[in-house]
């Protein structure tokens, strides 16, 4: 197939649309389900991560895309106790595609309402299983097993975008795109992500194990998909908190810092015992959560709210309990896609239990940057990349 016509462009008013090849056939085959113009933007966008991610890795990588930016990326690092209660998967022995893909989920299953899910590897019926269960648009990966593929056929009454992708494909060095009718060029950015990038340790603290090193490839490789500009929260194999196109490299940090918060705060006590009622549904429940761990959760008590989702008036999670809780997190790995400009944003991640930072480098304020690290004895690697996505 050479040429693919599409229902509209990013807009219904947006006629005709088509992804086409300018050299050979597309490198995709649709199994099912008719894709649209920003479902395949998300699935060329989060293929390229997980297979980097996967060769950077050796382990099998999932994401959840939204809107050409990831919700949530990660490797198939074996979930512990906590996080198989947060992700609702106790007692299950996972496979490790399907262990990737719900970390990848899990990260911020707000924003992974209604995503597009890639795999590194052969989507297993346990992973589809699971898949099966959560709103979203449609997946691509390089196969699927039989089993697998009849579950997701039958998703959204038989339309859920099912796509397979040639593994062995590899684009041309050179790309194009038109913006108001003028052609822009560019090489690919082919940046091979590999633990030698974070050899340029700057900062007194010189360790960061390995655990770290892979928690930060995770963390830019994610970044080199993520609109600009970006920070990645990354821990235990799985980004925790994506701030994407912000103008200020500050507000990326809070933003992807504030998620980072909400994934640590529901795997607290209180929230994991909410006493919820048994007909509430999957996003129904994860708003609850959202709204529970907020600040003006007291508030909804006074309202009455509780009553249609729990089965009895939860205890308020104040926020001297938060701030506790909050100030347990540590060895978060820290990533941004171009240097931080200034110590605010070492000082905002390290409220985030960030113990290890991955930054570009270069700024006429590095020393101000460095010494706010050491102050908090955090280490620092210099990459000396910029990797800016558009």
């Amino acid at each position: 197939m050479k040429e693919f016509e599409l229902k509209y462009g990013c807009n219904p008013n947006q006629k005709p649309a088509r992804i086409y090849m300018k050299n050979g056939e597309l490198p995709i085959e649709i199994l099912n389900g008719r894709p649209g113009y920003i479902n395949l933007l998300d699935a060329f966008n989060s293929w390229q991560l997980v297979k980097e991610l996967k060769e950077a890795t050796g382990l099998p990588a999932a994401a959840s895309f939204k809107h050409v930016s990831p919700a949530g990326a990660a490797v198939a690092v074996p979930l512990d106790e906590t996080l198989q209660k947060v992700y609702f998967v106790e007692g299950i022995e996972l496979s490790p595609m399907a262990t990737a893909y719900i970390r990848a989920r899990g990260a911020d299953r707000m924003s992974s309402y209604g995503d597009f899910v890639a795999l590194s590897d052969e989507c297993d019926e346990q992973t589809a299983a699971f898949l099966a269960r959560e709103v979203s648009d449609g997946i691509i990966a390089p196969s699927y097993s039989e089993k697998a593929l009849e579950i997701l056929k039958s998703k959204r009454k038989g339309t859920y975008v099912v796509i397979k992708m040639d593994p062995s494909y590899v684009p041309e060095e050179i790309e194009t795109k038109d913006v108001y009718g003028v052609t822009f060029e560019q090489g690919r950015n082919n940046y091979e992500v590999t633990k030698e990038m974070f050899n340029n340790i700057v900062t007194e603290n010189k360790n960061i194990p390995d655990n770290a090193i892979i928690d930060l490839m995770i963390s830019m490789i994610t970044l080199k998909y993520t609109q600009s500009n970006s920070v990645c929260y990354v821990k235990d194999g799985q980004a925790i908190g994506i701030g994407a196109g912000q103008q200020s490299r500050i507000h990326c940090t809070r933003l992807a810092g504030n998620k980072a918060d909400n994934w640590f705060l529901r795997q607290n006590p209180k929230v994991l015992n909410l006493p919820f009622k048994d007909e509430i549904r999957r996003p129904d429940r994860d708003n609850a959560i959202d709204v529970y761990i907020s600040d003006d959760y007291e508030d909804v008590l006074a309202d009455g709210a509780w009553e249609a989702i729990f089965t009895e008036k939860p205890e308020v999670f104040t926020r001297e309990e938060k701030k506790a809780w909050l100030a347990t997190m540590t060895g978060v790995s820290l990533g941004s896609d171009a240097f931080f400009p200034f110590g605010d944003n070492i000082e905002r991640a390290k409220r985030s239990g960030v113990s290890y930072i991955a930054e570009a480098g270069g700024s006429v304020r590095d020393d101000n940057v460095i010494d706010t690290c050491n102050k908090y004895g955090i280490a620092m690697a210099f990459t000396g990349v910029r990797l800016f996505h558009h």
